[in-house]
C-alpha cells in the first residue's frame, strides 16, 4: 500500500499535485483504508465501483483482494497516471475518465456501463463536492448498488444518520435510512490526509436494505424534503388541516418531530388524498 512518500513521488514523476478545486486530499491512514475496505465484505470476483481514485492507494488493495474494479477519475493527468499503473491488472481494472455525475440529478451513463448490469459496491474517499449526490442518486436509483461504504465530511455522515429533533436531520436521512442500514466505521481526523483538509471526516457503511421500507423511497424523500423546506410550520399549516392524518400524528407537529415510519405513514395519505 503507498505511503505518504510514494504517493508524492508518484504525483511528481507524472507532473502533478493536489488540486484543491477537485477536492484532492489523499487518504494516507492504511488502517483506515484497510478498516473500509473490510467493512464493503467484498469477495474475489466481485465487482466494485471506486470514484476518485487519487493515486490508487485503495485501488490496489481492492485489487489485492481479487475484485474488479471501476474506478472514475475526473482528473485528467491521474487518470493518465492510473492506466499506466495498473495495466497490467487487465480486465480486473477499467477506467472511466471524466466526472461520475451527469449533472446534480444523474450518475455517468459511462459509469454505469462500466460497471455493467450485475450487483455491485461502492467503495471509495468521495471527493467532498460529489458524495451527497452520488450516494442520493445511487440510494434511490440504482438497487444493483448492494452497499456504499465511503469517507465523506463527517457533516454528511450526520446528517445521513440523523435522528428525528435534531438540527441535522433532513430528506437525505429519510432517504439513507428508508433503503439501507447505517454503520459509522471509523472517524477519520484531518491528520489521515494529505494536503490536510479543513474539515474532518467520517468512513460510513450504508448495507442496502434488501426489501425498502417504503415503496418508492426515491419519491417519498423528495416528498419529504418540501416538507423539511418548511420545517418550522405546523404540518397543518403545509399539508391543510382537513387531512386524514395517521394515528399518533397531530397537525400541529412539525416535520423535523416525525421518525421514518410516521413520515412514510403520512406520505401515504398525502398521496392517496391526491389520487383520489
Amino acid at each position: 500500500m503507498q505511503t505518504l512518500s510514494e504517493i508524492k513521488a508518484i504525483l511528481a514523476g507524472a507532473g502533478l499535485s493536489p488540486r484543491k478545486a477537485l477536492g484532492q486530499n489523499f487518504l494516507v491512514d492504511h488502517n483506515l483504508i484497510r478498516k473500509l475496505v473490510d467493512a464493503s465484505g467484498v469477495t474475489p470476483g466481485e465487482t466494485v465501483l471506486e470514484i476518485g481514485p487519487g493515486t490508487g492507494t485503495m485501488t490496489e488493495e481492492l485489487l489485492d483482494r481479487g475484485c474488479r474494479v471501476v474506478a472514475s477519475e475526473l482528473d485528467g493527468g491521474l487518470a493518465a497516471m492510473l492506466r499506466a499503473r495498473f495495466a497490467s491488472r487487465g480486465e480486473a481494472f477499467r477506467l472511466v475518465e471524466g466526472d461520475c455525475l451527469a449533472g446534480k440529478h444523474s450518475l455517468n451513463p459511462d459509469v454505469l456501463e462500466a460497471v455493467g448490469r450485475g450487483p455491485f459496491v461502492l467503495v471509495s474517499n468521495l471527493p467532498y463536492g460529489a458524495a451527497t449526490p452520488v450516494m442520493n442518486l445511487l440510494l434511490a436509483e440504482v438497487p444493483a448498488c448492494r452497499g456504499l461504504f465511503v469517507t465523506i465530511q463527517l457533516e454528511v455522515a450526520q446528517r445521513l444518520m440523523a435522528r428525528p429533533s435534531t438540527r441535522d436531520y433532513g430528506s437525505i436521512s429519510i432517504l439513507a435510512q428508508a433503503t439501507a442500514t447505517l454503520e459509522l466505521v471509523a472517524k477519520a481526523p484531518p491528520e489521515c490526509f494529505w494536503p490536510r483538509p479543513d474539515v474532518h471526516s467520517a468512513m460510513l457503511a450504508a448495507r442496502r436494505l434488501s426489501i425498502p421500507r417504503c415503496e418508492s423511497p426515491g419519491a417519498m424523500a423528495k416528498w419529504c424534503q418540501s416538507l423539511f423546506e418548511k420545517r418550522r410550520k405546523q404540518l397543518g399549516a403545509v399539508l391543510g388541516r382537513d387531512l386524514a392524518w395517521p394515528d399518533g400524528i397531530r397537525p400541529e407537529q412539525r416535520a423535523e418531530e416525525l421518525d421514518l415510519d410516521q413520515l412514510i405513514a403520512l406520505w401515504r395519505v398525502v398521496k392517496a388524498s391526491v389520487a383520489s
